[in-house]
């Protein structure tokens, strides 16, 4: 039987009215609060650079208008999540309250806050799982551990494991009298990002239409960017991922398998982050390191003059778009970590300062994954920036594209190495001369590290 009394709908990283069990239950009673809260903390943090506060306010604008058809509106505060549900629960007699399952130890910590505070009011707290991820987060676990730290059987699992089944949208949503709904931000675009539901839908349905059979074949080519660009879509939670994976799989190819691949990775770093949440800044497999004193070369990486082009182009891009190429951010990654062999939380915490799509899982255990801190089954592997531009990038398009200075340089092999130019050509590009040796990085690096491979 249907709960007749009032609930309160939490919105956090799953601002959608498509596939969304958080709204679909609270909007079982007679009165329905879908509340998201400002939460100062995070606010005035580095989670909230201007890209992705600016995509923030246009999903919450844009479902406030999806609510409105729905009969209801968001109701917007600011201030400490836990305190600002709770006066809005006690001040409406609110039987439930209903939130979506996070991974990191903030939001865990944040739900066991509110379940305190609401038993003592007498009221339930209705945590749902599989919202922000295709399956919930500790559901799928080895014999004798809490989670998988290895991807391949976690991902033969994750494959065998029945999804849940979509949600519909709820037919009307009805506010209680004498509720304020607060201000919603206006909507603006985050560079070429527009955010919410409604772009991220229409930018999913046309991507699976015209770039999913070939995602397998040019996932990789930095110039075509032939990636979905759905992660940060899919962060803010304005795309249900349980719904993306059920599309993929009903277009099958090798395409739509390795993008479902890539929505298991990321459910594989949240139940990491989930079972291990010091993994978020602490080296989930110490290794001991050694990391040299940053000093000029990490500034020099951060603005993208380090003088190796496809690490330069890719550093330039994150800070004019806010969004960098996956291969690149690998590429920048090592390079930092395994050929400066400087600190990975150096590396974790400038991109979260400008990535769109910056998410403590992806993005932190990723930062591990490369500098060989995390789940790695090849810890000490360091990606060659000139074999990656052969590979990925072998006409330089997307190195012109992003070092202007190059741009005019005919042969691609001088693009990506411009130390090979003469001495009086290369003062004329005004491109800075490379920071580091390859070689002499990647052995002080195994020296260090320990060797091996």
């Amino acid at each position: 039987m249907a709960d007749r009394r009032t609930s309160i709908a939490v919105f956090t990283r799953d601002l959608r009215v498509n596939d969304n069990p958080v709204l679909t239950a609270a909007a079982a009673a007679e009165f329905t609060i879908p509340m998201f809260v400002q939460d100062t903390v995070i606010a005035d943090s580095s989670f909230s650079n201007r890209h992705r506060q600016h995509f923030l306010n246009a999903g919450l604008a844009d479902l406030d208008a999806s609510l409105q058809q729905l009969g209801a509106a968001l109701v917007i505060r600011s201030g400490d999540p836990v305190e600002e549900v709770a006066r809005m629960a006690e001040r409406f007699d609110v039987e439930s309250v209903h939130i979506a399952a996070d991974a990191s130890g903030y939001a865990r910590a944040r739900e066991r806050r509110l379940h305190r505070v609401l038993a003592c009011q007498r009221r339930r707290l209705v945590v749902h799982e599989a919202v922000i991820t295709v399956h919930p987060l500790g559901e799928i676990t080895p014999s004798g551990s809490d989670h998988f730290s290895v991807f391949s059987p976690y991902y033969r699992r994750w494959r065998d494991q029945r999804r849940r089944p979509l949600v519909p949208v709820p037919d009307r949503i009805d506010l209680p009298e004498g509720l304020s709904q607060g201000r919603v931000p206006a909507g603006a675009a985050a560079h070429d990002w527009q955010g919410g539901e409604t772009v991220a839908r229409h930018r999913a349905n046309e991507w699976f239409a015209d770039g999913l059979a070939d995602y397998l074949d040019h996932h990789d080519d930095l110039a075509a960017d032939g990636t979905s660009r759905l992660s940060p879509y899919l962060h803010f939670g304005n795309l249900s991922p349980v719904e993306l994976a059920s599309k993929a799989d009903q277009r099958p190819s090798r395409g739509s398998e390795a993008y479902v691949r890539q929505l298991a990775w990321r459910d594989f770093h949240h139940q990491v982050l989930a079972a291990r949440p010091a993994a978020a800044w602490q080296d989930y497999r110490y290794r001991d390191d050694q990391w040299s004193d940053p000093g000029r070369l990490l500034d020099a990486w951060r603005a993208g003059q380090t003088g190796f082009p496809l690490v330069d182009a890719g550093m330039r891009e994150l800070i004019e778009t806010g969004w960098m190429h996956n291969r690149s951010r690998l590429v920048t990654g090592s390079f930092l970590t395994k050929t400066l062999y400087l600190d990975w939380r150096h590396g974790a915490r400038h991109f979260l300062d400008h990535l769109v799509d910056g998410d403590l899982a992806n993005n932190n255990l990723n930062w591990q994954w490369v500098a060989g801190t995390g789940t790695d089954t090849r810890p000490n592997r360091v990606l060659n920036p000139l074999r990656q531009a052969e590979r990925y990038d072998p006409d330089a398009r997307y190195v012109r594209r992003w070092v202007p200075e190059l741009a005019d340089l005919q042969d691609p092999r001088d693009v990506h190495e411009p130390w090979r130019l003469p001495e009086i050509e290369r003062k004329a590009l005004g491109y800075p001369e490379p920071i580091a040796d390859l070689a002499a990085g990647r052995a002080h690096f195994l020296a260090t590290r320990g060797g091996g491979q």
